[in-house]
């Protein structure tokens, strides 16, 4: 992705550039943007509606761990017009498009972070948080952290742009936890009251992704990584039986679209271990507040101060003020 300005820096000339767009090298973004991208990455659809990839789309763009579809989420400068729609450069965005796509009015801070079509990591996560569930938020700082996206510096940045309300995240995120289903499993079952811990190795195999209460051991299993480790699985299984604990394997698919089912037999396998637990004794994701998608008001000013209600309701101008 490149404005027309830097390809010229570089030698490009406009018969070039239209040449390589008639040949299909490259696509015509939208006035003065080029791009290799493919017309359907969602990189090239956020600079075509005039702005960059941010929160849910922005983590998904780099590999995250993302849950389901999401809207298209675009950050775009508070002056921003004309937005276009993300399949054609020659329409502009209506108001049915809003659906499809989410537009962030944010401030020209965020111009210097990131790159031409993504906005910067920390950003994105910030934007995550404000907007997207708690599970999906502590799920992509879990990735974050795992993948290296974030070191300790980034984190207690992050952390302090975030809300006051919402820096409680800070005793969810794991950066021991190696996949989605596990980020999800842990979060869930924290939220239910459990203790929760990842990672625990054992001395018969290297570790095991979560222990329950200190009774439970459970696995989950993805196709990807575990089609061919079926023997491995198995023996891991009569390492935590032997551990005097109950092992249990649900698939990522029992954990995405099944979680009922898994509750039920994390519940049902501690009872049978004497122990219970009685409603949820967890820490509580706070309360969400819905986040500003609009350009703020134009702030008053000593050339148009903010008008004042009189006692009979009447607007006037303090103009000595």
């Amino acid at each position: 992705m490149a404005q027309k300005q830097q390809l010229v820096a570089r030698g490009a000339t406009d018969l070039s550039l239209t040449g390589a767009v008639r040949r299909g090298e490259v696509i015509r973004v939208r006035n003065g943007w080029y791009s290799t991208f493919g017309e359907a990455d969602p990189r090239l659809r956020a600079v075509r509606v005039g702005g960059r990839l941010t929160g849910i789309s922005a983590i998904k763009a780099r590999g995250g761990w993302v849950l389901g579809q999401h809207p298209l989420h675009v950050s775009v400068p508070r002056n921003a017009a004309r937005q276009r729609q993300p399949q054609n450069r020659f329409r502009r965005l209506q108001p049915a498009d809003r659906r499809r796509v989410v537009l962030h009015w944010d401030g020209p801070e965020l111009l210097d972070e990131g790159g031409s079509a993504v906005v910067g990591i920390r950003d994105a996560l910030v934007r995550v948080v404000l907007d997207e569930s708690w599970e999906t938020a502590i799920a992509a700082i879990d990735w974050a952290l795992h993948a290296g996206q974030l070191d300790i510096i980034d984190f207690e940045l992050l952390m302090l742009a975030l809300p006051k309300r919402l820096q409680g995240i800070r005793h969810w995120v794991d950066e021991n936890c190696e996949s989605l289903p596990e980020s999800l499993a842990r979060t869930r079952l924290k939220a239910a009251g459990h203790g929760v811990v990842s990672q625990v190795r054992l001395r018969l195999v290297e570790r095991i992704d979560l222990v329950i209460d200190g009774q439970v051991g459970l696995e989950v299993d993805g196709e990807e990584f575990h089609r061919d480790s079926f023997f491995e699985d198995r023996d891991k299984d009569l390492a935590i039986t032997s551990a005097t604990m109950h092992a249990l394997r649900p698939s990522a698919a029992h954990v995405f679209t099944q979680w009922p089912r898994v509750q039920h037999a994390v519940t049902a396998a501690l009872a049978s271990r004497g122990v219970v637990v009685s409603g949820n004794s967890g820490p509580e994701p706070p309360k969400r507040r819905p986040s500003r998608r609009t350009p703020r008001k134009r702030a008053a000013s000593p050339e148009f101060p903010k008008p004042r209600n009189t006692q009979r309701g009447w607007r006037r101008w303090s103009w000595c003020e």
